[in-house]
């Protein structure tokens, strides 16, 4: 089935269904593509202040080593 053929069908259907029973034909947009999400996310200040606390940690762990 060619295109031309798909879209011929689909009018015929289309006004099948007018005829038939009245009904409105709605036509909506396509939906969009849900947004590249990053595959990390930005560190929060809590979770940099944590990191802070730890590298410090580590650091008075290693002067007393």
């Amino acid at each position: 089935m060619t295109k031309d053929e798909l879209r011929a069908e689909l009018e015929r259907q289309a006004q099948s269904f007018v005829a038939t029973t009245g009904g409105e034909i709605v036509l909506y947009a396509a939906q969009r593509k849900p947004d590249r999400q990053p595959w990390r996310k930005k560190p929060s200040l809590l979770d940099e202040a944590f990191q802070a606390e730890i590298r410090k940690i580590e650091h008075q762990h290693d002067t007393k080593a």
